[in-house]
């Protein structure tokens, strides 16, 4: 269930945009405030299954943006990467180079 919270969380931080209102607050209250469906539909005057089913719908729709935008794909490449070059960079001790992987790591 973490693996999926935390997988939600980064495809909402990228496709949050594209939401309607609704949408990401019921995302945002039931992934990042950790509220319950039922907490959610009193909150909002609606049925907890009217809820749930708003949340899946919205949860298929960021799988969706995913499968073909691949913006957390992409991000996680490209962290792997900076893992990588940094892991060299200290190997070698080469300062100047690992400043640069720093300013790089700041701008994303």
């Amino acid at each position: 269930m973490l693996e999926k919270t935390t997988r939600m969380n980064y495809l909402y931080d990228f496709y949050q945009s594209l939401l309607t209102p609704k949408q990401r607050s019921y995302m945002s209250l039931y992934y990042l405030d950790d509220f319950s469906l039922g907490e959610i539909a009193a909150e909002y005057g609606v049925s907890r299954q009217a809820v749930y089913d708003n949340i899946k719908r919205t949860e298929q729709m960021l799988e969706e943006y995913e499968k073909k935008l691949q913006l957390l794909q992409k991000f996680q490449a490209r962290a792997q990467i900076f893992k990588s070059m940094r892991k060299l960079l200290e190997q070698h001790a080469d300062s100047e180079l690992l400043h640069l992987l720093e300013a790089l790591e700041k701008l994303e």
